[in-house]
């Protein structure tokens, strides 16, 4: 029998502050584990029609929030996967409350300094746009760690290779549902 079998039935959803690697992460933890994976911003764009620079500048950060809200409800109906959610999509009271009811929630977290290097590399985070890196991460960690804490999992990436933070997140996974840890 799979170890991972009593998570079945059961979406992984990421969650973090921008530049974690949920995405890349995601993409590998879905391989290892393998589930379908799902970007929630990805899935934001498509349902809108326009990416998420667009959406921030046309309709604001609410209505983009609203949509993303929207589309996480509707990924999490459908079949089990690996979601890598926005890092304010676990902010919002109610999708909060859906991953909660329906997903084992893992707070993938790094060092601010790593994180701001990252983020730092492109351009295309609205809510970076004109802003330093770092004052904007620090102000969202000190808001939205205490929400992260509400995951089931906490796992702390480091600067380690996305394969490294993987193979922490299963362990944790195997741990918090109780199957044998390799």
């Amino acid at each position: 029998m799979d170890r991972y079998e009593p998570l079945r039935g059961r979406t992984i959803a990421l969650v973090g502050l921008m530049g974690v690697g949920k995405s890349s992460v995601g993409r590998r933890l879905a391989a290892a584990l393998n589930l379908p994976f799902r970007d929630a911003d990805t899935e934001v764009e498509t349902a809108a029609g326009r990416s998420i620079p667009e959406i921030f500048a046309a309709l604001g950060e609410a209505a983009f929030r609203d949509g993303e809200r929207r589309v996480i409800a509707r990924l999490l109906e459908g079949p089990p996967h690996v979601l890598a959610t926005g890092g304010g999509a676990f902010m919002n009271p109610e999708t909060r409350a859906l991953i909660k009811a329906q997903a084992i929630s893992v707070w993938l977290k790094a060092d601010l300094e790593v994180l701001a290097r990252r983020v730092g590399r492109k351009d295309t985070r609205p809510l970076l746009t004109g802003k330093d890196p770092m004052e904007v991460l620090k102000a969202q960690a000190e808001v939205r760690y205490p929400i992260y804490a509400e995951a089931d999992i906490t796992v702390e990436t480091g600067d380690a290779a996305h394969q490294v933070t993987v193979n922490h997140v299963l362990k944790a996974i195997a741990e918090h549902i109780g199957a044998p840890v390799e």
